[in-house]
C-alpha cells in the first residue's frame, strides 16, 4: 500500500506542477502578445501620420506646381516682348522650384527618419518588456520544480 500511495502523491506533486507550468507559459503568452499588439498599434498609427505628412506635404507641392503653370502660361505672352527679362524669370523660377523641391524632399526625409526613431524606441521597449517577462518565467519555472 505505502508503494501506492507514494506513486500517487508523486503523480499528484507531478500533475500540479504541470498546471503551474502550464499557468505560467499561458500567463507569459498572454504578455508577450499584449506587447506585440501594443507594438502593431504603435506601427500603425506611426505609418497614418507619416502618410498624413507626406500626403500634406505633396499636396502643398502639387499647389504649388499648379500656381507656376499659371505663372508660366502668364510669361508667354510676355515672351516675344522681352525675351532676355522672359528668360531670366524663367530662370530664376526654375531655380527656386528645384530649390523647393530639394526641401520638400529633406522635409520628408526627415519625417522618415523622426518616424523610424520613434518606432525604433518603441521596439525597444517591446523587447524589452518580453524580455522581462521570459525572465520572470524563468524565475517562476525555477520556483515551480525547486520545491
Amino acid at each position: 500500500m505505502e508503494g501506492t500511495e507514494k506513486a500517487q502523491e508523486a503523480f499528484t506533486q507531478s500533475c500540479g506542477k504541470a498546471v503551474e507550468t502550464l499557468g505560467v507559459w499561458a500567463d507569459a503568452n498572454q504578455r508577450v502578445l499584449r506587447e506585440l499588439a501594443e507594438l502593431s498599434a504603435v506601427t500603425a498609427k506611426e505609418s497614418v501620420r507619416l502618410y498624413g505628412e507626406i500626403a500634406q506635404s505633396m499636396v502643398q507641392a502639387l499647389s504649388d506646381a499648379q500656381a507656376q503653370t499659371l505663372r508660366w502660361q502668364a510669361a508667354w505672352q510676355d515672351a516675344p516682348k522681352d525675351p532676355m527679362a522672359w528668360y531670366q524669370r524663367a530662370l530664376s523660377e526654375s531655380v527656386d522650384n528645384a530649390q523647393k523641391a530639394f526641401r520638400l524632399l529633406e522635409g520628408n526625409a526627415q519625417a522618415v527618419t523622426k518616424s523610424a526613431e520613434r518606432l525604433s524606441s518603441t521596439a525597444e521597449q517591446t523587447g524589452k518588456g518580453i524580455q522581462d517577462t521570459f525572465s520572470s518565467v524563468v524565475t517562476k519555472m525555477k520556483e515551480v520544480y525547486a520545491a
